[in-house]
């Protein structure tokens, strides 16, 4: 039993150790890595190359995978060059597994203590990154002793050896074996691995260990399409053609595996090297026999999985890629394309406003009074997926920007709030009373509506572009929105002194609405402060300097200086 423990621990350390290298190399290069392969769309030979090249650093064809599938889904890669990158993704993984498959277990703890050293010192920075890559590699080379020595005990076990048996009788079953492991692990090359050590032990016999490898393929091609099922379309296509080409690659050689072995077996003592060998001759072979195949794939997974009609509202292209999660910049970029978004349908409901007013348009009502729905959702799902990002892993100026983010979209919700509450006082004390507003108060509500229409297309501006100008004049017409507001308010209580019967009529309305805009705008002109705070452009605060003296000056006594200061921001 305490045997058998060993062996499961020292699996789930392989596991582990593999975890913490990829999720490490792409939070220190993940931004070089999509930059690399959003470039190999020039030709499906460059693809696979590029495919080869980061997979063999991020160790994980399922990693490279998500990242090719959220370029798909995005428009920034075709999905003929994504398939041919994942065939460069498999060989890639098949490489790494034949460099583990060698004894460096000297370098365990020279990695494991330098990788200490280095996140212990600089945890959030680059630094403490490259030491938690040094770490899972460090962690992988002590895990694959620890598997060899653990199973060479438990090979002379009977249930092991009944087991084994029962593997040994059955192809279909080891390659059923191979691939729900893989996807239990989250890794196949983890699982490749500790085949190659089974094997090197004899607790796996090598014919099992063959299946087992083909298994962990298929797996790995699963474990893709499980992980992007809640994705849009265009991203779940990619797993889907990838896993086709090991489905139809395992059905082609499987066949040929005993073939296969016996004509490497004379030239091939060691079977740790005869299974990762296995391993990237299938992968190649499957590459050389599929890269010219790779459009023709594509056409017939599109056909499988069709595109949505995006020009619709329900089939838009949502901007909140879950794979982008690991690289925080792009996670940030996704994010704030959603916002805008989230601005979009704010600005439509705003513009909507007046038609309501001068046209008392019910349904145009109730519509934008529906969208707010969008624009809650919208805030809820923005605000969820900054939370799923790795803060410790932002930069200075990301997390700046994080913040933005969130101060933005709270912004457009409340917005959205108010539009939706003002529509409503809109439709019950105006359009059903059957009340209109005088022509002096729809003009003042007209001007208002039209700054504040461009008041929100400038806070959009300066949410993206982050430009300080642009954020000092938005805080300048709050200012004079402020007064205009007072000026029109005024405007109404003269024309309810002279008695106009309009105004009398819809003068709470009338109020409350201009009172409502303003609030609007407040909330439109604080996405400038952020963008100001940071540029270090705003002052501690706008009171009053202190003053010694207290007591109210004698009248038609000049009041001190002191007193008649105001602190300016």
């Amino acid at each position: 039993m305490t045997h058998l423990l060993d062996l499961l621990a020292a699996i789930a350390l392989l596991v582990w150790g593999t975890q913490l290298v990829r999720t490490g190399i792409v939070r220190v290069f993940g931004a070089s890595l999509r930059s690399i392969l959003a470039k190999s769309v020039s030709n499906r030979m460059a693809a696979f190359l590029s495919g080869v090249g980061v997979t063999a650093l991020v160790q994980s064809s399922t990693a490279t995978a998500l990242i090719v599938s959220s370029f798909v889904g995005q428009g920034l890669m075709s999905l003929t060059s994504a398939l041919a990158v994942m065939l460069g993704a498999d060989v890639g993984t098949s490489l790494m597994a034949v460099v583990f498959s060698r004894d460096l277990s000297w370098l365990s703890p020279l990695f494991i203590f330098v990788g200490v050293v280095l996140f212990i010192a600089r945890q959030s920075t680059t630094v403490g990154r490259v030491g938690r890559i040094l770490i899972g590699l460090g962690l992988m080379l002590l895990a694959l002793r620890l598997v060899t020595q653990s199973a060479s005990v438990l090979t002379q076990a009977p249930a092991v050896k009944a087991l084994l048996g029962s593997l040994s009788s059955d192809f279909f079953l080891e390659i059923t074996v191979g691939c729900v492991l893989s996807v239990a692990s989250y890794s196949s090359l983890a699982l490749v691995l500790l085949t190659a050590a089974l094997a090197t032990t004899g607790v796996v016999p090598i014919d099992v260990a063959l299946g087992l490898v083909l298994g962990a393929n298929l797996g790995s091609g699963l474990l893709a399409v499980l992980t992007t099922l809640n994705t849009n379309v265009e991203t779940r296509q990619v797993p889907l053609g990838n896993l086709v080409f090991k489905i139809v690659g395992i059905a082609m050689i499987a066949p040929f595996v005993s073939l296969w072995l016996h004509s490497v077996r004379p030239w091939m003592h060691e079977p740790a090297m005869l299974v990762v060998l296995f391993h990237l001759t299938f992968n190649l072979l499957v590459g050389v026999a599929f890269i010219g195949l790779t459009q023709v794939v594509a056409r017939r997974v599109e056909r499988w999985l069709p595109k949505v009609d995006k020009s619709t509202v329900a089939g838009r292209q949502r901007h909140l890629d879950a794979s982008a999660l690991e690289t925080p910049s792009l996670a940030i970029s996704c994010a704030v394309r959603e916002a805008m978004h989230q601005a979009d349908v704010v600005e439509t409901m705003l513009l909507g406003i007046l038609g309501v007013i001068k046209n008392n348009d019910v349904g145009l009502a109730q519509t934008l009074q529906k969208m707010d729905d969008t624009v809650d959702e919208l805030y809820s799902d923005i605000k969820y997926y900054l939370t799923k990002i790795s803060r410790e892993a932002l930069s200075e100026s990301e997390g700046h920007r994080w913040t933005d983010i969130i101060s933005f979209t709270i912004n457009m919700e409340q917005i959205g709030d108010i539009i939706e509450r003002v529509l409503e006082d809109i439709e019950n004390k105006k359009i059903k009373p059957g009340r209109e507003f005088s022509e002096a108060g729809m003009a003042e509500i007209a001007d208002l509506h039209a700054r504040l229409v461009d008041n929100l297309r400038l806070g959009m501006s300066v949410f993206l572009d982050g430009n300080v100008r642009d954020a000092r004049k938005l805080l300048e017409e709050k200012t004079r929105f402020r007064d205009l507001e007072r000026e029109y308010a005024a405007s109404h209580l003269e024309r309810l002194a002279v008695n106009t019967p309009q105004s009398m009529e819809t003068s709470s309305l009338h109020i409350d609405l201009i009172s409502d805009l303003k609030r609007i705008n407040s909330h439109i002109c604080s996405i400038a402060y952020p963008i100001l705070d940071t540029a270090g452009a705003l002052a501690p605060n706008r009171l009053r300097e202190p003053v010694e003296q207290t007591t109210r000056p004698v009248k038609g006594q000049a009041a001190r200086p002191a007193e008649s200061r105001r602190s300016r921001s």
